[in-house]
């Protein structure tokens, strides 16, 4: 099974939802292997510019793709709009996958600007995205508006 290296950016409080989209992935082909930091893989570190550059940044250097869990709450994370800036210097694809059972929320800001891809919770969709596929979806699938920007340098 074909392997992809990412860093899946969420809010804690959504970890949860990280092992089911591996889930379901894996039937589809994909093995993700997820350097991002959850329960499980939890530090104590409390100092912003280390969890910044030790931390965060080797995990996101790691990773192949960048994937932005959607939620209602992640928007107003201050450390995933930093992450997704930082994924996008870095020249990494980015992809936002909407969390299982979503209707609509917005999306982080640098996101908006920064994101190759938006996909509902679809595991032939987020593939396509991680490989490549620029589009930009609802939760349910349907096309969004278009999106008038490419990637810029955040």
């Amino acid at each position: 099974m074909p392997q992809k290296n990412v860093f899946i950016s969420h809010v804690h409080k959504d970890d949860h939802g990280l092992q089911k989209l591996k889930d379901l992935l894996g039937p589809k082909g994909l093995e993700c292997r997820d350097s991002s930091i959850h329960t499980g893989k939890f530090n104590d570190a409390t100092d912003e510019h280390y969890i910044k550059t030790q931390i965060l940044a080797p995990a996101i250097k790691w990773a192949g793709v960048f994937i932005c869990y959607i939620t209602p709450e992640t928007k107003d994370s201050k450390w995933v709009n930093w992450e997704i800036e930082y994924a996008a210097k870095q020249g990494k694809r980015i992809v936002g996958v909407w969390e299982h059972g979503q209707k609509d929320c917005e999306i982080p800001q640098a996101l908006s600007e920064c994101g190759d891809a938006l996909v509902g919770w679809n595991g032939d969709s987020i593939i396509d995205a991680i490989n490549g596929l620029d589009k930009w979806e609802k939760p349910d699938g349907s096309n969004c508006n278009s999106v008038p920007l490419k990637r810029h340098p955040c």
